[in-house]
């Protein structure tokens, strides 16, 4: 088989293509935490697909009832008709995942990514409530489309929507102005006065970590407060789960650390298990004032993605999961500390909580050269930050502690190939 020319993306793929800049080859297979190219070389996966593979590549239960719906002819595409699969996955959900949380929600299948049940989420609040205004969060991502990104922090992602985006205001989130500041006293202030120019909003949008934005935490009393403002105010919480969710902080929802029920969650990425496009939008049952088809998407029934999620399930039936990713969690913040510690010419600080985690630098440009070298040692892993000053790991949630082990060694050969060497002790 001859290989693929990667001169034939370069010329004929459009600009805007990012990823394939970061890790120059053709990719060819992937399990568990590995993926080979065509050279057949071997590469640990701590990237995840953004987040979208929690469970590593090519899952083998999950592929397995896949293969076997795929062969019996079921449902592929079937819009918001009643299937097998949609049934199955509802009610799996609930009994795995609601019910032994305490959580009563009404499940919307929205259009299939994360920027779909944003939106979703964005336009029933301001059903609900009637009013325009969404407060969001420095730093904050939410997705591409012109809603998610009126709520986006990144400036040159919002500069992309070509139109002015309104209907948003920007607060500062835990700890932007300092460690010692209480950035919601400033946010109630705001609310509180009638001449700050911001109206009582709709909802606020938050990510519990923030992951483009730098992986930055919200802490578990900030997000209480901020959960206690809303009430107070009237104001829908939307927690934005897209990619803190699905085990990638520590427990299925991110929110859960916090004990906070919010009115909405979204959920896509790692929500299949599998790589394929799947997302829903969860909300307090009284908030479910939708018209019928007043909401809706071509590709919001996708049944495949429906009976990987299922399989995916199973994983949480065993609490010895979660805490495996405890496990992990706690390996991978000792060796970053270390890291830190280790090599003070990083000007490192840890940042992250469970396997949604990285080391900011202070040195310009310092974290790219990091992930470029570790690229060519055989680990992918992608940065994050206003400036790409984090350099971020998002292995699979089930990683085995030894391929865990390998890719932060091979991290720490990049910074020490990056810095040259470290300072003595």
């Amino acid at each position: 088989m001859s290989k693929t020319d990667l001169n034939i993306f370069e010329t004929m793929e459009s600009e805007v293509r990012s990823y394939c800049r970061n890790f120059p080859t053709v990719f060819t297979q992937a399990k568990g935490h590995n993926m080979w190219d065509e050279d057949g070389k071997e590469y640990i996966d701590f990237f995840s697909g953004a987040g979208a593979l929690n469970y590593g590549h090519n899952d083998e239960k999950m592929k397995a009832k896949l293969i076997e719906y795929i062969q019996n002819d079921g449902i592929t595409h079937s819009l918001d008709k009643a299937t097998t699969a949609k049934g199955d996955f509802i009610n799996e959900f609930n009994d795995v995942i609601l019910k032994p949380r305490g959580l009563d929600y009404k499940i919307m299948f929205p259009g299939p990514t994360g920027t779909n049940t944003v939106e979703s989420a964005l336009k029933l609040a301001r059903k609900v409530t009637g009013r325009t205004d969404v407060i969001s969060f420095t730093n904050g991502f939410h997705g591409m489309t012109i809603g998610s990104l009126s709520v986006t922090g990144n400036s040159s992602k919002r500069k992309g929507a070509g139109v002015p985006l309104q209907h948003a205001v920007t607060m500062p989130y835990d700890s932007f102005v300092g460690e010692d500041l209480t950035t919601l006293e400033y946010l109630e202030a705001y609310l509180e006065n009638s001449g700050s120019g911001v109206a009582i909003p709709a909802a606020m949008i938050v990510e519990t970590v923030q992951g483009e934005g730098g992986i930055n935490v919200a802490s578990s009393e900030w997000m209480k407060k901020l959960d206690d403002i809303c009430k107070r105010w009237g104001i829908l919480l939307i927690i934005d789960d897209v990619q803190a969710g699905i085990g990638r902080t520590g427990s299925f929802f991110s929110f859960e650390e916090a004990g906070i029920q919010p009115d909405i969650v979204c959920l896509s990425k790692s929500l299949s298990g599998y790589g394929l496009p799947f997302a829903i939008t969860l909300f307090r049952p009284e908030l479910d004032i939708w018209s019928p088809g007043e909401h809706n998407g071509t590709f919001r029934g996708n049944n495949h993605a429906f009976v990987t999620a299922t399989a995916a399930l199973d994983y949480w039936k065993d609490e010895a999961f979660e805490e495996g990713i405890k496990e992990r969690s706690e390996m991978t913040h000792e060796y970053l500390e270390y890291l830190v510690q280790e090599y003070p010419e990083l000007k490192g600080k840890v940042k992250g909580r469970g396997l949604m985690v990285g080391i900011s630098c202070e040195e310009p440009e310092l974290a790219s050269k990091v992930a470029e070298e570790a690229f060519n040692r055989g680990l992918i892993m992608e940065t994050a930050g206003p400036n790409d000053e984090v350099f971020k790991l998002f292995p699979a949630i089930n990683i085995e502690k030894e391929a865990l082990k390998q890719g932060l060694e091979i991290i720490e050969e990049s910074i020490k190939a990056t810095v040259k060497a470290p300072v003595a002790n």
